[in-house]
């Protein structure tokens, strides 16, 4: 049986870590995404990679806002029976109902100790060790890793043995481009009202993505797993060893990003048109 956890799910202390979502409320989560599946028409590689009989820790770059690839990455992890609990930034849980509908997708507060207690029950955990910064690009930051030196993901995966996929995902920062990002003097007001709503300092640029509004453009996504780095044998006293761990899976991870934008170069059907009215249409999602 799998072990609980008395690890508290949100700062004010209120409720356990909860069970991964149902079938029922996948199947609905997954009919709602349905249009936007089909607009998108993700292509996946290397799926023959991801955890079928035990835990493992997915671990990829975030792309520009977060919310174009997240859900639709997911919807993918779903539909092939993986229910891999997200580690989301703790500013997410500052919102109640916002708060209230990430929780039931199974997306938990990104903190070590609900990795921690989440591991000891053997579940698969989704993490962008980039965080808020790495969704908050600055111009010429596109499709780059933004980790600074952390290293608490790997040290969790060799703490429990657990096994490390890499992945990557290409395709929604061709879908905006960041127009003002809080480097520029007029976004300092707006950027510390923010952190002092959110306690993160990571807020969003402004963007442009069809014609003069935000609203994306309808980029193909692509998504890479690659295979498992094995964690097993390595001696968690050992920060250096720890340190190649994580230097190990970005350089895995940005060999992923490399090979999806020659994909994407590559893709007869990256145009939405072609992939709408085109021979391919859904059927071929899956690469």
């Amino acid at each position: 049986m799998a072990e609980r956890s008395d690890i508290r799910l949100v700062p004010d202390g209120h409720g356990e870590i909860p069970d991964p979502p149902n079938d029922a409320t996948l199947a609905r989560v997954l009919r709602l995404l349905e249009p936007a599946r089909r607009l998108v028409n993700p292509r996946v590689y290397g799926s023959e990679h991801l955890p079928s009989d035990r835990g493992a820790l997915l671990v990829g770059n975030h792309t520009l806002i977060g919310l174009l690839d997240a859900p639709l990455l997911c919807a993918e992890l779903w539909e092939r029976g993986i229910r891999a609990r997200v580690l989301g930034n703790h500013a997410h849980f500052k919102l109640p109902r916002w708060r209230d509908l990430l929780t039931l997708v199974g997306v938990v507060p990104g903190r070590p100790e609900i990795a921690d207690a989440l591991m000891r029950r053997g579940e698969t955990i989704l993490v962008f060790p980039g965080g808020g910064r790495e969704v908050a690009k600055r111009k010429g930051e596109k499709y780059q890793l933004i980790w600074e030196n952390r290293m608490g993901f790997a040290r969790l995966a060799v703490k429990h043995g657990y096994p490390i996929v890499p992945f990557a995902t290409v395709g929604a920062e061709d879908a905006l481009d960041v127009l003002v990002d809080t480097e520029h003097p007029a976004m300092k007001p707006v950027q510390r009202l923010f952190e002092r709503i959110s306690g993160s300092p990571d807020f969003f640029p402004l963007v442009r993505g069809i014609g003069p509004t935000p609203i994306p453009r309808p980029e193909r996504q692509y998504y890479w797993f690659g295979e498992p780095i094995d964690t097993s044998a390595v001696d968690t006293t050992d920060d250096r060893t720890v340190r190649r761990i994580r230097d190990e899976t970005k350089a895995a991870i940005e060999g992923g990003i490399a090979l999806l934008l020659a994909e994407q170069q590559a893709d007869p059907q990256r145009s939405v048109v072609k992939r709408l009215f085109g021979p391919e249409r859904r059927t071929s999602r899956r690469a």
